[in-house]
């Protein structure tokens, strides 16, 4: 079906949207009643209990936070030698240690097929650090993250398949977004997920066997990752609240193929030097939150 699309101003730009598409009739503040009529949402009570507001953003006034009724994802956790994290990130900021002598690297690539600004894909590439202002032993720390379903990471490469999604992050968020080409495929029985280079080459390809997926309650198995970034020179960070409906987890898992193509991304992944995927998630089905960034006063 071709769709159709009209132009709209997002602060100081001007973007091209969906026409009759969330972000063309709501602008980020959506008539929920509305949103639970669309056959492809399902059930957004989750999304009730969070009043959004108008706030003042870079781009100007902005309603937050944004809602993604509808995403899935797949994950690889990696290895990677802590010198090599640590000259990836800026100071202050410290690799949380998994294993002697190494830290973790996550390679997430994301599909939002319903939310508040159209359909896209995104593909993030992340180091998983410390939480800011952490004390004591790491193992200690990763084993309380993990339990708590709760991470603090800070994002070196983050590209995106809309000019929407592309300006909304690097104006609103001045995070590393990027417009590429991004597949997620969660079938039957296998997961294909794939991001293609600036010349349309393929960067990195990821394939394996579906794990058996696992159904849980709405809000029973919900999680919150914490991007750590500096905007106009100032620490801050993006909470983001996840609403788990459907997923699978394995750990040091078997048959799971990450091809390099040499693209920006594999060229990241190789400076990185990461090697063995520690862990392997896929998400059918979830329901996302995205704050926008709050001010970080423990590195003042």
């Amino acid at each position: 079906m071709d769709r159709r699309f009209t132009q709209v101003e997002f602060g100081s730009h001007k973007v091209e949207v969906i026409e009759g598409g969330y972000y063309d009739r709501f602008r980020m503040n959506p008539d929920l009643d509305e949103v639970a009529r669309d056959p492809a949402v399902g059930n957004i009570d989750f999304f009730r209990r969070i009043p959004k507001h108008q706030v003042e953003s870079r781009v100007g006034p902005i309603w937050a936070p944004n809602f993604y009724y509808r995403t899935s994802s797949v994950q690889v956790l990696m290895l990677a030698p802590l010198e090599r994290l640590r000259s990836a990130l800026p100071t202050p900021l410290e690799p949380l240690h998994a294993f002697p002598g190494y830290g973790l690297v996550a390679l997430t690539f994301f599909s939002y097929s319903v939310c508040d600004n159209d359909p896209y894909d995104e593909v993030s590439v992340a180091v998983v650090i410390r939480r800011p202002g952490a004390r004591g032993a790491h193992l200690i720390e990763l084993l309380d993250s993990m339990r708590r379903r709760s991470f603090f990471a800070h994002v070196l490469a983050l590209p995106v398949t809309t000019e929407i999604a592309r300006v909304r992050g690097v104006y609103g968020y001045q995070l590393p977004k990027w417009l590429a080409g991004i597949n997620v495929d969660i079938g039957v029985a296998s997961v294909e997920a794939g991001i293609s280079a600036l010349d349309g080459k393929p960067d990195l390809v990821l394939s394996a066997p579906l794990p058996a997926l696992q159904s849980v309650k709405p809000q029973s198995h919900m999680g919150t990752s914490t991007m750590v970034h500096v905007i106009d020179g100032e620490w801050h960070q993006t909470s983001v609240q996840t609403n788990t409906l459907s997923f699978a987890q394995r750990v040091l898992p078997r048959n799971v193929k990450l091809v390099r193509g040499g693209g920006p991304l594999s060229q990241l992944l190789d400076g990185l030097r990461v090697s063995t995927i520690v862990r392997f998630d896929v998400v059918k089905d979830a329901q996302v939150v995205l704050n926008l960034p709050a001010r970080l006063k423990t590195f003042d």
